[in-house]
Formats: structure tokens, sequence, C-alpha cells
């Protein structure tokens, strides 16, 4: 892989990536949102192996909403196909760079095929341990949130916990992914400025960068250039800063 664009920086550990665009972008070239969809797979492989290479500890890219079942029945039926076959095709490129990959979410509800693939990409890259992938599929930050309060509770009423042991550090270790620490950086492209329910307990304190290019357009340039930009941030994480 080239290393050339990798930007003189300190690196984030965690990046998140709303990827926003495909069907626009598609739209633009006159075809259909499945087009876009598509082609929106390089744009994933080459941040992804940027990643890898620039030494970003954490990757999590909201691939599928809980809301995007409520899309036409054939583009969701496309999108489940291009990640089955999207796990399968990169396999062998996350083990070369030692990247593990997780699934993130109510994965329970994905088709019997992917994620019978999704769990065997898991296990084949369970031993790496330079990157770790996740894909945030069938995800909804409302939900993981509910479901882990539902957790809580459910202890409680077992007499695990009591009242006073529910604390921010509890929820979070009742989340989908207790082991993933909250993201230093979330991208999001087609200029769209909001969450749209991706993360919203563990972004709490990230930086936010907004890209005006569609997803099937942003490369390694772009990301070079939103790393570069957070690097610039003074974190405070509401504590004050002399001279900040």
């Amino acid at each position: 892989m080239p290393s050339g664009d990798r930007p003189d920086c300190a690196m984030p550990d965690h990046v998140a990536i709303i990827m926003d665009g495909n069907g626009r972008w598609a739209k633009s070239q006159g075809w259909q949102r499945l087009r876009g969809h598509q082609a929106g797979i390089e744009s994933v492989r080459a941040v992804v192996e940027a990643c890898a290479e620039w030494g970003i500890a954490n990757l999590t890219l909201y691939a599928f909403s809980t809301e995007n079942w409520s899309r036409p029945r054939l583009e969701v039926a496309g999108l489940m196909k291009f990640l089955n076959s999207f796990l399968v095709d990169e396999t062998s490129t996350l083990l070369e760079n030692d990247v593990r990959l997780l699934g993130l979410g109510q994965l329970e509800d994905l088709p019997d095929d992917v994620l019978n693939t999704l769990r065997k990409v898991e296990t084949a890259t369970a031993h790496c341990t330079s990157m770790t992938l996740r894909l945030a599929l069938s995800y909804g930050g409302r939900q993981e949130i509910a479901t882990a309060v539902k957790n809580i509770c459910q202890q409680v009423k077992d007499d695990h916990l009591t009242v006073a042991d529910v604390t921010p550090e509890l929820i979070a270790k009742n989340l989908y992914d207790s082991n993933m620490p909250d993201p230093d950086l979330v991208i999001r492209t087609a200029n769209e400025h909001r969450l749209s329910n991706f993360l919203l307990w563990q972004a709490s304190y990230a930086e936010f960068y907004f890209v005006e290019k569609l997803w099937p357009e942003f490369r390694r340039a772009d990301l070079a250039e939103a790393v570069l930009n957070y690097s610039k941030r003074l974190r405070k994480f509401g504590k004050v800063i002399e001279n900040g």
C-alpha cells in the first residue's frame, strides 16, 4: 500500500465514519441507488487500508442502520448481497493487514447467510491485533442504550445489582461492545451535519468533521485531511485548560 499520503501528526485512537451519499452519487451519474452502494465499497477499502497503515487502532463504519430496514425491499436485498460479498472478498485483505473485524448492532436481524459470513470472518480475524474494524450493522444508538438499560434492570431485578450501582461506567459495560473505546473523531460525508442515531452514548466528547464529498468519492487523501484537522484541535473534555 502507498504510504506517501500519511499525515504528519499524531493519530486518533478511534475514527468513526458515517458513510453518506451513495444514493445521491448514483443519481448524479444517472444510475440506480444500488450502484452507489457498490461504488462505496472502494472507499471502504481505501479507508480501512489507510487506517491500518497509519496506526489507527480502531475504525467504526456506519454501514446499515436500524432505520435502513424501512428502505425499498429490493434495495435492502441488494445491500445485504453487497455486504456478504464484501465480507468474503475482503477477508484476505483484513488478514494481510492484521485487522480484526467485529459486527456492532442488532446482528440477529441480519439475514442468516450474511450473519453466518460475518461470524466466519470474525472468527478468522480474531487473532489480529493491529487494528479493529467494527461494522455497525442493523445499528441504532437509541436501541443500543435501551438494550443496555434493559440488561441492567434485569440484573437489578435478579438482585445482582442495586440501583445505587447504576453509573455511566456500568451503562458503558452493557453496550454492544464494552471493549470499544469512545471515538475520538467522527467523520460524516455528503455535507450532512447530524449523528443519525450513531454512537449516541460513545460520541459525547468526539470531535466532528464534515466533508462535502459523497462517500463514493472519499479516499485516503480526504481521510488524511480529516485526521490532520483533528490533530490541531484542543480537546478539553469539559475542563478548563490554561491558555486553551
